[in-house]
């Protein structure tokens, strides 16, 4: 009986390329996994693309709802005053997210010639688009009498008058602006829910991906750039946000 084929060894099959064949194949794939390039890191949000970034979050959802108000003014006559009383609380949401962001941005520009820190505030408390009737000023002599020669101080102000309007649910607020030392304090106070909710913005040097948190945001970044501070206490009058400037 022949158990196996009468033949050379050298002429069976190639069974004795395989283990060279095989440590070939995977050599050039080891070869080829090392020499892939590493992914690029991903490059950090500039202040720019971080507000395009928030207000295309934002504003989408109140003016898709806004104008589906509008088109509903005459398909339902019955409860026109309702859809109107609607349509400008969005309107008015959406101001005061263009506030926010106007006040965001372009924060390099300075102020020609210089202004005094008294009609900065009432300029800022003019753009910021809170009530009259739930702001209280107060301003100490010898910081109204301070020159301002950065429009970022505006734009911080503004910021944090815009947080207490949108988020602050219509309490009172006392706005201080005082003079220690060689220093300007602007604080802000009100009674808020949740004040947890509103320091947690100033702790995060990245932006936020939205709106909510952009004004805070760029006030502890504007009050850094200027060489000053955000500081927060709360008490039985509610939350303080005090930002401390140099006069210089």
């Amino acid at each position: 009986m022949t158990l196996a084929p009468d033949t050379p060894r050298t002429a069976r099959s190639g069974s004795g390329w395989l283990l060279p064949d095989l440590a070939r194949v995977v050599r050039d794939h080891v070869t080829r996994a090392v020499r892939r390039p590493a992914p690029e890191p991903e490059v950090p949000p500039t202040p720019d693309s971080a507000l395009l970034r928030a207000m295309c979050h934002d504003m989408k959802s109140p003016l898709a709802s806004l104008e589906a108000l509008l088109r509903s003014l005459d398909r339902a006559p019955a409860q026109h005053d309702e859809l109107l009383d609607l349509a400008r609380a969005q309107t008015a949401h959406l101001s005061s997210m263009l506030r926010t962001a106007d006040a965001s941005g372009g924060a390099t520009r300075r102020a020609p010639g210089g202004r005094l820190l008294d009609d900065v505030v009432r300029a800022s408390v003019a753009a910021s688009g809170l009530p009259p009737r739930q702001l209280t000023v107060g301003v100490q002599d010898c910081a109204a009498d301070v020159t301002v020669g950065d429009a970022r101080v505006q734009r911080i102000l503004t910021n944090l008058l815009e947080n207490a309007h949108r988020h602050g649910d219509g309490a009172p607020v006392l706005l201080t602006v005082t003079c220690r030392g060689d220093c300007v304090r602007l604080a802000l106070t009100q009674d808020v829910a949740h004040p947890e909710r509103v320091v947690q913005y100033l702790r995060h040097d990245a932006p936020p991906v939205d709106l909510t948190g952009l004004g805070l945001w760029s006030v502890q970044r504007h009050a850094r750039d200027l060489g000053g501070t955000v500081v927060w206490a709360t008490s039985a009058a509610g939350l303080t946000l005090c930002v401390q400037l140099p006069d210089r």
